[in-house]
Protein backbone atom coordinates (compact mmCIF):
# COMPACT_ATOMS: atom_id res chain seq x y z
CA UNK A 1 0.00 0.00 0.00
CA UNK A 2 1.23 3.53 -0.75
CA UNK A 3 2.42 5.47 2.27
CA UNK A 4 -0.02 8.09 3.54
CA UNK A 5 1.39 11.55 4.22
CA UNK A 6 -0.37 13.87 6.66
CA UNK A 7 -2.23 16.83 5.19
CA UNK A 8 -4.17 19.66 6.77
CA UNK A 9 -7.37 17.63 6.39
CA UNK A 10 -5.85 15.04 8.75
CA UNK A 11 -5.17 17.35 11.71
CA UNK A 12 -7.62 18.46 14.40
CA UNK A 13 -9.24 21.87 14.70
CA UNK A 14 -7.09 22.55 17.78
CA UNK A 15 -3.93 21.92 15.74
CA UNK A 16 -5.22 24.20 13.01
CA UNK A 17 -5.86 26.97 15.52
CA UNK A 18 -2.39 26.53 17.04
CA UNK A 19 -0.72 26.56 13.61
CA UNK A 20 -2.72 29.59 12.50
CA UNK A 21 -1.98 31.77 15.52
CA UNK A 22 1.70 30.83 15.26
CA UNK A 23 1.87 31.75 11.57
CA UNK A 24 -0.02 35.00 12.08
CA UNK A 25 2.23 35.97 14.99
CA UNK A 26 5.38 35.22 12.98
CA UNK A 27 3.98 37.20 10.06
CA UNK A 28 3.30 40.20 12.30
CA UNK A 29 6.75 39.89 13.88
CA UNK A 30 8.35 39.90 10.44
CA UNK A 31 6.47 43.06 9.47
CA UNK A 32 7.67 44.72 12.70
CA UNK A 33 11.22 43.57 11.88
CA UNK A 34 10.99 45.23 8.46
CA UNK A 35 9.78 48.47 10.05
CA UNK A 36 12.60 48.31 12.59
CA UNK A 37 15.12 47.68 9.79
CA UNK A 38 13.79 50.71 7.91
CA UNK A 39 14.15 53.07 10.87
CA UNK A 40 17.53 51.59 11.84
CA UNK A 41 19.23 51.91 8.46
CA UNK A 42 17.43 54.73 6.61
CA UNK A 43 19.00 58.15 6.38
CA UNK A 44 22.65 57.05 6.53
CA UNK A 45 23.25 58.95 3.28
CA UNK A 46 21.80 62.10 4.83
CA UNK A 47 18.53 61.74 2.90
CA UNK A 48 15.17 60.52 4.24
CA UNK A 49 14.10 57.00 3.32
CA UNK A 50 15.95 53.72 2.85
CA UNK A 51 18.11 53.52 -0.27
CA UNK A 52 20.82 51.34 -1.81
CA UNK A 53 23.32 53.99 -0.72
CA UNK A 54 22.25 53.44 2.90
CA UNK A 55 23.01 49.71 2.52
CA UNK A 56 26.38 50.50 0.93
CA UNK A 57 27.31 52.82 3.82
CA UNK A 58 26.18 50.18 6.33
CA UNK A 59 28.37 47.36 5.01
CA UNK A 60 30.97 48.93 2.70
CA UNK A 61 31.35 52.39 4.15
CA UNK A 62 31.51 55.80 2.51
CA UNK A 63 34.44 57.72 1.05
CA UNK A 64 32.78 61.02 1.85
CA UNK A 65 31.78 60.47 5.47
CA UNK A 66 31.84 57.96 8.30
CA UNK A 67 28.89 55.89 9.49
CA UNK A 68 28.61 58.05 12.61
CA UNK A 69 28.76 61.21 10.54
CA UNK A 70 26.09 59.88 8.19
CA UNK A 71 23.84 59.02 11.11
CA UNK A 72 24.35 62.37 12.85
CA UNK A 73 23.53 64.17 9.60
CA UNK A 74 20.51 61.93 9.02
CA UNK A 75 18.45 59.59 11.15
CA UNK A 76 20.15 60.27 14.50
CA UNK A 77 20.03 64.06 14.36
CA UNK A 78 16.50 64.34 15.89
CA UNK A 79 17.67 62.20 18.84
CA UNK A 80 20.18 64.83 19.94
CA UNK A 81 18.86 66.98 22.76
CA UNK A 82 20.72 70.08 21.58
CA UNK A 83 21.37 70.97 17.93
CA UNK A 84 24.83 72.25 18.85
CA UNK A 85 25.82 68.71 19.86
CA UNK A 86 25.83 67.72 16.19
CA UNK A 87 28.61 70.20 15.47
CA UNK A 88 30.59 68.95 18.48
CA UNK A 89 30.49 65.35 17.22
CA UNK A 90 31.20 66.29 13.60
CA UNK A 91 34.20 68.42 14.64
CA UNK A 92 35.55 65.52 16.71
CA UNK A 93 35.25 63.18 13.70
CA UNK A 94 36.90 65.77 11.40
CA UNK A 95 39.78 66.23 13.87
CA UNK A 96 40.62 62.53 13.79
CA UNK A 97 38.21 60.98 16.33
CA UNK A 98 40.85 60.70 19.08
CA UNK A 99 40.15 59.15 22.47
CA UNK A 100 40.95 62.32 24.44
CA UNK A 101 38.31 64.35 22.62
CA UNK A 102 35.87 61.45 22.91
CA UNK A 103 36.02 61.32 26.70
CA UNK A 104 35.74 65.08 27.10
CA UNK A 105 33.20 66.12 24.48
CA UNK A 106 31.53 63.18 22.73
CA UNK A 107 30.92 60.50 25.37
CA UNK A 108 28.60 62.70 27.50
CA UNK A 109 26.40 63.38 24.45
CA UNK A 110 26.21 59.76 23.33
CA UNK A 111 25.62 58.49 26.88
CA UNK A 112 22.74 60.92 27.26
CA UNK A 113 21.04 60.55 23.87
CA UNK A 114 22.16 57.35 22.15
CA UNK A 115 23.25 54.44 24.33
CA UNK A 116 19.71 53.53 25.39
CA UNK A 117 19.39 52.00 21.89
CA UNK A 118 23.01 51.60 20.76
CA UNK A 119 23.83 49.08 23.43
CA UNK A 120 24.73 45.42 22.69
CA UNK A 121 22.62 44.29 25.65
CA UNK A 122 19.56 45.95 24.08
CA UNK A 123 20.12 45.68 20.33
CA UNK A 124 23.21 43.72 19.18
CA UNK A 125 22.53 44.60 15.53
CA UNK A 126 23.22 48.32 16.15
CA UNK A 127 26.70 49.84 16.54
CA UNK A 128 27.92 49.82 20.14
CA UNK A 129 28.17 53.43 21.32
CA UNK A 130 28.80 52.64 25.00
CA UNK A 131 32.60 52.86 24.79
CA UNK A 132 35.38 54.39 22.72
CA UNK A 133 36.23 51.15 20.89
CA UNK A 134 32.67 50.81 19.61
CA UNK A 135 32.33 54.48 18.69
CA UNK A 136 35.73 54.46 16.97
CA UNK A 137 34.54 51.73 14.59
CA UNK A 138 31.82 53.99 13.19
CA UNK A 139 33.76 57.26 13.51
CA UNK A 140 36.30 56.30 10.82
CA UNK A 141 35.80 55.50 7.15
CA UNK A 142 34.66 51.97 6.38
CA UNK A 143 31.53 49.93 6.90
CA UNK A 144 30.71 47.36 9.54
CA UNK A 145 33.75 45.48 10.82
CA UNK A 146 34.16 41.73 10.32
CA UNK A 147 33.68 40.99 14.08
CA UNK A 148 30.42 42.95 14.01
CA UNK A 149 29.23 41.10 10.90
CA UNK A 150 30.11 37.75 12.49
CA UNK A 151 28.21 38.64 15.67
CA UNK A 152 25.10 39.83 13.83
CA UNK A 153 25.14 36.97 11.30
CA UNK A 154 25.30 34.19 13.89
CA UNK A 155 22.34 35.72 15.74
CA UNK A 156 20.49 36.13 12.43
CA UNK A 157 21.17 32.56 11.27
CA UNK A 158 20.22 30.90 14.56
CA UNK A 159 17.01 32.88 15.01
CA UNK A 160 15.68 32.88 11.43
CA UNK A 161 16.59 29.22 10.82
CA UNK A 162 14.32 28.11 13.68
CA UNK A 163 11.48 30.27 12.39
CA UNK A 164 11.83 28.96 8.83
CA UNK A 165 11.96 25.38 10.10
CA UNK A 166 8.64 25.61 11.95
CA UNK A 167 6.96 27.51 9.11
CA UNK A 168 8.24 24.83 6.71
CA UNK A 169 7.02 21.98 8.93
CA UNK A 170 3.51 23.43 8.79
CA UNK A 171 3.79 24.17 5.06
CA UNK A 172 4.63 20.48 4.39
CA UNK A 173 1.01 19.67 5.27
CA UNK A 174 -0.16 21.55 2.17
CA UNK A 175 -1.72 19.48 -0.62
CA UNK A 176 0.40 20.60 -3.59
CA UNK A 177 2.85 19.07 -6.04
CA UNK A 178 5.59 17.34 -4.06
CA UNK A 179 8.43 18.77 -6.19
CA UNK A 180 7.09 22.31 -5.86
CA UNK A 181 6.87 21.78 -2.12
CA UNK A 182 10.45 20.55 -1.86
CA UNK A 183 11.77 23.54 -3.75
CA UNK A 184 9.58 25.94 -1.78
CA UNK A 185 10.93 24.87 1.62
CA UNK A 186 14.53 25.27 0.45
CA UNK A 187 14.19 28.75 -1.10
CA UNK A 188 13.95 30.82 2.13
CA UNK A 189 16.94 29.01 3.66
CA UNK A 190 19.01 29.55 0.50
CA UNK A 191 17.95 33.22 0.39
CA UNK A 192 18.88 33.70 4.05
CA UNK A 193 22.35 32.19 3.50
CA UNK A 194 22.87 34.34 0.40
CA UNK A 195 21.74 37.40 2.33
CA UNK A 196 24.26 36.85 5.14
CA UNK A 197 27.07 35.96 2.71
CA UNK A 198 26.38 39.12 0.71
CA UNK A 199 26.95 41.25 3.85
CA UNK A 200 30.57 40.15 3.91
CA UNK A 201 31.01 40.52 0.15
CA UNK A 202 29.45 44.00 0.17
CA UNK A 203 32.14 45.06 2.64
CA UNK A 204 34.64 44.65 -0.23
CA UNK A 205 32.40 45.09 -3.29
CA UNK A 206 29.84 47.86 -2.82
CA UNK A 207 27.66 46.80 -5.79
CA UNK A 208 26.80 43.61 -3.90
CA UNK A 209 24.42 45.78 -1.85
CA UNK A 210 21.82 44.94 -4.51
CA UNK A 211 22.21 41.25 -3.63
CA UNK A 212 21.60 42.10 0.03
CA UNK A 213 18.29 43.70 -0.91
CA UNK A 214 17.18 41.04 -3.42
CA UNK A 215 18.08 38.05 -1.24
CA UNK A 216 16.34 39.59 1.76
CA UNK A 217 13.26 40.27 -0.36
CA UNK A 218 13.28 36.70 -1.69
CA UNK A 219 13.44 35.26 1.80
CA UNK A 220 10.56 37.42 3.01
CA UNK A 221 8.44 36.72 -0.07
CA UNK A 222 8.95 32.95 0.07
CA UNK A 223 8.22 32.89 3.78
CA UNK A 224 5.07 34.95 3.22
CA UNK A 225 3.84 32.60 0.50
CA UNK A 226 4.29 29.61 2.81
CA UNK A 227 2.36 31.34 5.60
CA UNK A 228 -0.54 32.47 3.42
CA UNK A 229 -0.86 29.19 1.53
CA UNK A 230 -0.76 27.20 4.76
CA UNK A 231 -3.51 29.28 6.35
CA UNK A 232 -5.61 29.06 3.18
CA UNK A 233 -5.35 25.28 2.93
CA UNK A 234 -5.97 24.80 6.66
CA UNK A 235 -9.34 26.52 6.59
CA UNK A 236 -10.61 26.88 3.02
CA UNK A 237 -9.10 24.11 0.84
CA UNK A 238 -11.10 20.89 0.70
CA UNK A 239 -9.51 18.83 -2.12
CA UNK A 240 -9.42 15.21 -1.00
CA UNK A 241 -6.52 13.78 -3.01
CA UNK A 242 -3.71 11.56 -1.82
CA UNK A 243 -0.19 12.63 -2.80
Amino acid sequence: MPKHYARFKDISVSERILNTVFLLTIGLAYIMALINMYYTHQGRDGKPGLSIEDIVIMYHGSINQTRLGSAINGIMEPNLKYKSDKEVIMKWIHDGAEQSGYAKDVAPILNRDCVHCHNPAVNPSLPNLTNFAGVSEVAHSGGASVPVLVRVSHIHLFGIAFILFFIGKIFLLCDINIYVKRIAVVIPFAAMLLDVLSWFITKSISSFAYVVVLSGALMGLSMGVQILLSIYQMWFFRKDVSA
